[in-house]
């Protein structure tokens, strides 16, 4: 049985409409690194081949193919004419998702940004009303005996009027950030398919938050992914440079 295959990227070349079926090229660039003694992947050309009816209902046109980032996920074919198929590799769709571009992602955690910028201000400004009701207070009121349990509430209300310090945001249980491009995916898992409505609900979730739901898990010194395919799947389709882990030992 055919291996599943799982593609992302732009249209490399213009749609081409047949009887009941178009077809479009993409290219993905090969693996960051190879075993020891091999050459490493180059580019590698797809043509992919999506039923019209699933193709209409993504809402791409001829023009924005071109430009929007798609997700394509089948099996590879070679029953197809040589001449429909100018790619290197055939691949028969099953799954066409229209992924989300990076200005959008870029507009959500601006807005994410401002309003917490928007909150540290609001704390700020209340630690300095604070501070300054208490500078107006009758000094024969200062030299009163003030008992040990009232004289604690202001010293509480500067404590909670204080801005908390923002942690970096990661998903719970994260024990180290490394480089997308160092983890090597065993071959097990390029064999299988995620689920694709899985594997959209967890790119919804890194529009919402900017970060994974949840880390991958990785060995320690040759960085092989132990478990984690789908968040790696989202993490390349997303372009994620570093993404959260935990070691294998440490689970």
């Amino acid at each position: 049985m055919p291996h599943k295959m799982t593609l992302t990227g732009s249209a490399t070349g213009p749609l081409r409409e047949y009887d009941r079926y178009v077809a479009f090229d993409m290219r993905e660039k090969g693996s960051p690194s190879a075993p020891k003694g091999l050459k490493k992947s180059t580019f590698i050309s797809y043509t992919v081949f999506v039923a019209k009816k699933a193709f209409n209902k993504t809402g791409l046109t001829k023009k924005s193919i071109m430009h929007e980032k798609i997700l394509i996920q089948g099996e590879p074919t070679l029953d197809i004419p040589i001449d429909e198929c100018p790619g290197e590799i055939g691949i028969i769709c099953f799954q066409i998702t229209v992924l989300p571009n990076k200005n959008d992602k870029e507009a959500n955690e601006s807005k994410d940004k401002k309003e917490a910028q928007q909150e540290v201000s609001k704390a700020q400004q209340e630690v300095s009303a604070t501070k300054q009701e208490e500078k107006q207070e009758p000094v024969a009121k200062e030299a009163q005996t003030v008992r040990p349990e009232v004289n604690e509430t202001p010293v509480q209300e500067k404590k909670a009027a204080q801005p908390k310090k923002q942690q970096p945001i990661q998903p719970k249980g994260t024990k180290d950030v490394v480089s997308f491009d160092d983890i090597i995916v065993p071959e097990a898992f390029l064999k299988t398919r995620p689920n694709p409505v899985k594997t959209e609900e967890v790119i919804e979730f890194v529009k919402r938050t900017g970060h994974l739901d949840k880390p991958l898990t990785i060995e320690k010194g040759t960085k092989v992914l132990k478990d984690g395919y789908r968040r790696y799947i989202v993490a390349k389709t997303m372009k994620m440079d570093n993404v959260p882990v935990v070691y294998d030992d440490q689970k």
